[in-house]
């Protein structure tokens, strides 16, 4: 019996012990663990402070020279084909094959020489005819100018046509018609006592003869010129006749 009851009271011990250790380490244990608020409290701080140390960190790098702007995209365009469709005009004209030989060199140069002395001949055709044209237009106003000096009306209405239109430059109609003619000039040669006109300088080309004129008349005494001026007439020639009169201003 003496040794049970001491197994009994050493049992009985090591439960007192345990007990008393358990209620020592509780109050330590409670006093350690934090609180659910606190918990909470902890964790968004530890959020700021994480937002905080970010946003400084990009701050930083916007402030140095260690931070790098997004690069943009380069748009890239893909080269489309040419396009080839054939349009009149666009094909370009084959270079001239050389002369393989002497025969053919001379029969080249032959063919060369012959395009220039054609082309000089249509060019001298045409300087021709309208060197003929400008000594009939200037044959037909030598022939007004000699018949205005001598106050010849008939002869003066000769070199015009009968529709012949009169204009002030740039423009402006005057009259038109030989009979209109008559009654401007016809008075103007009987009322005066002597007209004369010479040109100054006088312009020559195919159809158009310009007169750059001097005009002197005698109103009273046909020994005394009472009136002087300049003059710019364009005539136009159509075969033979004078079918359009310019005056400049």
């Amino acid at each position: 019996m003496k040794p049970l009851s001491i197994i009994f009271i050493s049992l009985m011990t090591t439960v007192a012990l345990i007990s008393y250790a358990a209620e020592q380490t509780e109050p330590e244990a409670k006093e350690a663990q934090p609180t659910q608020v606190e918990q909470v409290n902890t964790e968004n701080k530890k959020v700021e402070d994480q937002q905080s140390v970010a946003e400084t960190k990009t701050e930083d790098r916007i402030n140095t020279l260690e931070y790098k702007a997004p690069e943009l995209k380069k748009v890239v365009i893909e080269n489309t084909k040419a396009d080839d469709s054939k349009i009149l005009g666009s094909e370009q004209s084959k270079p001239a094959e050389k002369p393989k030989n002497k025969v053919e060199k001379a029969v080249a140069v032959a063919q060369a020489e012959k395009a220039v002395t054609q082309a000089k001949e249509a060019l001298t055709a045409n300087q021709q005819a309208k060197a003929k044209q400008s000594r009939e237009s200037l044959a037909v106003v030598e022939q007004l100018v000699k018949a205005y000096n001598a106050r010849n009306i008939e002869e003066f209405l000769r070199v015009y046509d009968e529709n012949v239109e009169f204009y002030i430059f740039p423009n402006e109609l005057l009259f038109k018609g030989k009979e209109k003619l008559i009654e401007r000039y016809g008075l103007m040669f009987k009322k005066l006592k002597c007209i004369h006109s010479s040109p100054i300088k006088r312009i020559v080309h195919g159809d158009i003869v310009i007169d750059h004129e001097l005009s002197e008349t005698c109103s009273t005494d046909k020994n005394v010129i009472d009136k002087r001026s300049e003059l710019i007439s364009s005539y136009q020639i159509k075969n033979g006749k004078i079918v359009r009169v310019l005056f400049f201003r």
